[in-house]
């Protein structure tokens, strides 16, 4: 994993055959980054969602195939009640706005997490984006909203549950696969790269079964400081990681 104490090339030089295909980032450090400046919480939340876009057309324009964003986990709703509306405001204006700019892009956008919780016009909002991006084969963006790692595998294990009851699925038939299918990013390939923004060293519960052989990469930037140049430093250093999915090198 690499961290503060590790130095990337000021220019990496990306060998553009080998872009992960499945790029995973924890948004972090929008609060820290307003305080810095003595702004209210939201004024970062409005900048971390500029971020938002333009990481997203970085890595379309990478080659990245999906990316994922953790926007908003399950255990968020501790915050202040201010600063949830805020967030879900913002999220309202951006579902109507540059949401479908992406679309435009050919880029298709997909809500994982619990969705019943959010407000009946967000929960509109998202179907109308994914049923129009239904058809595009850009790139998958996955939006986490209300997500949380343990409570998409109760949800899994849930439906699992179901099929073996009513006869569906025998218990013996059960492999990997039917669990993954049974995920919110069924579908899609498993992270080859996590991402952490801010300092922070942690998954915080996110993609839990999906980052089993994943490599990370952790950043001091703030969320709305990172950019496309500290994008292509992570997928930089993961070129030069020596991946072995648990076996040994010869």
């Amino acid at each position: 994993m690499f961290n503060k104490n590790h130095q990337a090339a000021d220019e990496p030089q990306l060998d553009m055959s080998r872009i992960p295909a499945h790029v995973a980032i924890i948004m972090d450090g929008n609060g820290r980054w307003a305080q810095a400046r003595y702004l209210p919480r939201v004024a970062g939340h409005k900048q971390g969602m500029q971020t938002v876009k333009k990481v997203t057309i970085a890595a379309s324009d990478l080659g990245v195939k999906v990316l994922s964003l953790y926007a908003f986990s399950t255990e968020n709703w501790k915050r202040s009640a201010e600063e949830v509306g805020a967030i879900m405001d913002l999220l309202r204006f951006y579902l109507k706005n540059y949401f479908k700019k992406f679309v435009k892009d050919n880029i298709r956008m997909h809500v994982i997490g619990e969705k019943s919780r959010l407000d009946t016009d967000i929960q509109k909002a998202i179907a109308e984006i994914e049923d129009l991006s239904r058809e595009k084969n850009g790139m998958t963006v996955h939006v986490a909203l209300n997500y949380g790692g343990r409570d998409e595998l109760r949800r899994a294990v849930t439906k699992i549950a179901r099929e073996t009851a009513d006869g569906t699925l025998s218990p013996d038939a059960i492999t990997e696969d039917t669990i993954s299918d049974a995920l919110d990013t069924a579908g899609t390939p498993d992270p080859e790269l996590m991402i952490r923004t801010s300092g922070e060293e942690r998954i915080s519960n996110f993609l839990l079964w999906q980052i089993a052989y994943s490599e990370f990469f952790f950043s001091d930037t703030l969320w709305p400081d990172f950019d496309k140049k500290e994008l292509e430093r992570a997928i930089y250093y993961y070129q030069n990681r020596e991946r072995r999915f648990g076996g040994r090198v010869k």
